[in-house]
């Protein structure tokens, strides 16, 4: 489990990009239509963490998952404080999207399922 501290600034939180995107591996790729800059999550430490604690992105539209095999998959909002657009895939093919909200929205955690077997995922923060 990524552990990732939020500091306080004047009483409220503040999110800190955590330490495992430094230097993070990112790449272009195309989706519906558009083009995204994308943090590259590829291993057990970049999937627990995702997008959780970052508040905004700078420098990149979102992350894709790149898993080693076709598997369902299952994403959360725990920690996650930007309202997602969660795009599954088999290879190219898009299978389908959810919807995550932040949890300081659903006040709650929600979990998504892929419709099917996925090997990537693709989140992109909704604006």
């Amino acid at each position: 489990m990524a552990i990732a501290l939020i500091p306080l600034l004047r009483g409220k939180k503040k999110s800190v990009q955590p330490n495992i995107y430094d230097n993070s591996r990112t790449i272009e790729y195309r989706l519906e239509g558009k083009n995204y800059h994308l943090f590259v999550a590829d291993n057990q430490e970049k999937w627990t963490a995702g997008l959780m604690y970052f508040r905004k992105l700078e420098g990149v539209d979102g992350m894709i998952f790149l898993f080693p095999s076709l598997e369902v998959r299952s994403f959360w909002n725990k920690n996650t404080y930007m309202d997602l657009d969660v795009y599954w895939l088999a290879g190219d093919e898009v299978l389908g999207k959810s919807k995550l909200p932040s949890i300081e929205k659903s006040k709650e955690i929600v979990v998504v399922d892929s419709p099917a077997p996925a090997n990537k995922v693709i989140e992109i923060p909704k604006k």
